[in-house]
């Protein structure tokens, strides 16, 4: 799809309107720093911004750049993390600052390609730490984003949508001069859009239903890292009676935990890996 001038125009003047007189405050927001804004972007993954704004100022109490982040104990990471959930971010995280640190110099790559050889770091997250640390045009795309391009651009039609006819239009319709702010701007508007309509994004090929936490082994996981965090080592039989819990899920997630190097084993006792 070729979108006309005149159409760009109007789509990035209602965009930018809203974004006027709606736009958000966030913390990270307030930052050109790449290490905080990709703590915040690891941290905004499938959680909702509320449970992360007092996460994030905690966050960045403690470890304050890549070295202390990298040098940190998992433990303390994971006890700084708890309440996020999916803890494989935490890692990541952790990983990808090492690596900073180690074969950067402490200096983060300041572009999409160059962030995307950081571990745990995907197309959208190393486009977004470049956008928004770097202030870098990138071409990327995440659920708020995709949300506004279906509703103006594909609002009529049955069909799902890939990403794949979404990210020209990204691409066509970006603020080249100013694409920090005008990421702002998308994010917030398909936000604000979720509320007044039905979720555009159901629309993507790529939309997921979250599965059910009750009785998954991410409850079994999170239940076993938060034991461990507490009480530094402890039997999955205790977890099972404090956490109420089957003992066999919680035995598959703590295999799971241990193949991660997240969690060892010595004698049926259990502690986080130093």
């Amino acid at each position: 799809m070729q979108l006309t001038e005149n159409l760009i125009s109007d789509f990035q003047r209602t965009i930018l309107d809203n974004y006027k007189a709606h736009g958000r405050m966030f913390p990270w927001r307030e930052t050109d720093d790449p290490y905080a804004i990709l703590v915040s972007e690891m941290m905004l993954q499938q959680t909702q911004t509320l449970r992360v704004v007092p996460k994030y100022d905690a966050w960045l109490k403690l470890f304050p750049d890549a070295a202390s982040l990298a040098a940190a104990p998992l433990a303390d990471i994971l006890a700084a993390w708890s309440g996020l959930g999916y803890n494989r971010r935490a890692k990541y995280l952790q990983s990808a600052c090492l690596e900073v640190c180690t074969k950067y110099s402490g200096v983060f790559p300041d572009t999409k390609a160059g962030l995307e050889l950081l571990s745990g770091v995907g197309p959208y997250t190393a486009g977004a730490v470049s956008a928004f640390a770097y202030n870098k045009p990138e071409v990327f795309i995440e659920t708020n984003i995709r949300s506004v391009f279906i509703f103006f651009f594909f609002n009529g039609t049955e069909e799902k949508v890939p990403d794949a006819e979404l990210l020209p239009l990204v691409g066509q319709t970006l603020d080249r001069k100013n694409p920090r702010e005008w990421y702002y701007a998308l994010m917030d508007y398909g936000a604000e859009l979720k509320k007044r309509v039905k979720n555009p994004s159901r629309k993507s090929t790529h939309y997921v239903k979250q599965s059910k936490f009750e009785g998954s082994l991410r409850q079994a996981r999170g239940a076993i890292l938060r034991q461990l965090t507490e009480k530094g080592c402890v039997t999955l039989g205790k977890i099972a009676e404090e956490e109420h819990l089957d003992l066999f899920r919680l035995e598959k997630a703590a295999e799971k935990l241990a193949s991660e190097k997240f969690v060892c084993e010595k004698n049926g006792i259990y502690r986080i890996v130093k």
